[in-house]
């Protein structure tokens, strides 16, 4: 179903491009909204990814269902990391004089920690920590990875998603979820 949709979007079907874009639309915006706090710009963020979708599309190779989703969310990825780069400059990393907590988030959680709990959560972490936390915990970038994107040293992305896991760490503790150190 997917290839046939992409073909019709290589070949600029409107139609088609509303289809690839329902189909993804909810998955990409959630995507989005690890990075972006303000839905309204969330929104713009998507809405401009899936321009550069639309208008890369015809180089696109498609091999499976799999391979297009992984295409779009970096597109989408890269979208919001520039957007952040144009609203906050270079104001979201901070010093890297914190050392290296060796504490892992093992969520023994006393209840239901819903998803969108801990969303809330990382919502709430500053820009540099959160970008860096997505990036590499939830997008699976590496390091070197990471600082490529951002312009940033590998260092400074280890300290950052560092800071990010202490800061998410005192955010779960202070919301009442206990954790353990390992």
């Amino acid at each position: 179903m997917l290839a046939e949709i992409v073909r019709q979007c290589q070949r600029d079907n409107p139609f088609a491009q509303k289809r690839l874009y329902d189909h993804f639309a909810n998955r990409l915006f959630r995507l989005c909204r690890r990075y972006v706090k303000n839905p309204l710009e969330t929104e713009e963020v998507l809405m401009n990814g899936f321009l550069k979708i639309f208008g890369s599309i015809k180089t696109f190779e498609y091999r499976s269902d799999t391979e297009l989703e992984v295409w779009m969310k970096r597109i989408v990825v890269n979208e919001a990391l520039m957007h952040l780069r144009k609203t906050k400059k270079d104001e979201w990393f901070w010093d890297d004089t914190g050392t290296e907590t060796g504490t892992s988030l093992a969520a023994s959680v006393e209840g239901d920690l819903h998803a969108e709990a801990i969303h809330e959560l990382i919502l709430s972490l500053p820009d540099g920590y959160r970008t860096v936390f997505c990036l590499h915990a939830l997008e699976g970038y590496s390091h070197q990875e990471i600082g490529t994107m951002l312009n940033i040293s590998e260092n400074t992305s280890k300290s950052q998603l560092s800071k990010a896991r202490a800061a998410l760490q005192a955010l779960l503790i202070k919301n009442g979820y206990s954790y353990e150190r390992r």
